[in-house]
């Protein structure tokens, strides 16, 4: 319950500096689809860039995982622009809703086959490990809860949805680009793990929240399979 106050509090932080803009883009014809396209094209952004350092970068240099997690922190607000669009603009629809789920599994898709490639080929065979684990978690939450709202069940719990998977991806791709370098004299640790050490809280976290929710779906189930008191 705390949890749940805290990412209230600090989406409706978030909401209250970006509607400026939002209303900005409202103002210039904008439209939700339009911002929800561009999310997809800056994580397919994301992805080049790993895949590229993956190719061409030398092991040790984790600044393409840096601009990486730069760029899937900058595509997070245009996953959050494009509601606060349709919210605010009154342009809400039934395909929107659909455009914008199925563009944000092909947005995470892509750029966990980039983490992926990136650690196979730079040598973390373990770590892409924990990558797949974190892709297989984010695909089944967003799925059982799909599957149970086509049953009429509303299924929104947990830890690990969408937001907390961005931030957590794009934060610890962003701080190993930031702080590994730092750690060339001196490495207590590996500094690959600045990055996959988020990475296995999301492959967790993900799959426990994918979980939850499948049993929180058997419970609703189950009281509408009891029969009525006469």
């Amino acid at each position: 319950m705390k949890f749940k106050k805290l990412r209230d509090g600090a989406q409706q932080l978030i909401y209250k500096i970006i509607n400026p803009l939002v209303r900005g883009m409202i103002k210039i014809g904008i439209t939700p689809n339009f911002i929800t396209t561009t999310g997809l094209v800056l994580n397919i952004a994301a992805a080049c860039i790993l895949l590229y350092g993956g190719m061409q970068g030398e092991q040790g240099n984790f600044s393409y995982i840096g601009w990486a997690g730069g760029v899937i922190l900058f595509a997070g607000l245009f996953d959050m622009m494009d509601g606060q669009v349709a919210r605010i603009g009154h342009m809400s629809s039934t395909f929107g809703a659909l455009y914008d789920s199925v563009l944000d599994r092909y947005s995470e898709l892509t750029v966990f086959f980039g983490i992926c490639f990136y650690l196979i080929v730079q040598g973390y065979v373990k770590s892409s490990i924990i990558a797949f684990i974190a892709l297989i978690g984010s695909l089944m939450v967003s799925y059982v809860r799909a599957r149970a709202e086509g049953l009429g069940l509303e299924c929104k719990s947990g830890l690990m949805q969408r937001p907390e998977r961005v931030v957590l991806t794009g934060l610890g791709a962003l701080c190993c680009g930031i702080f590994a370098p730092l750690m060339s004299g001196n490495k207590p640790f590996e500094p690959i793990l600045i990055f996959v050490v988020p990475l296995l809280f999301v492959a967790v976290f993900s799959n426990i929240t994918a979980f939850g929710r499948l049993n929180h779906c058997r419970k609703l189930l189950n009281r509408k399979d009891l029969p009525d008191d006469k």
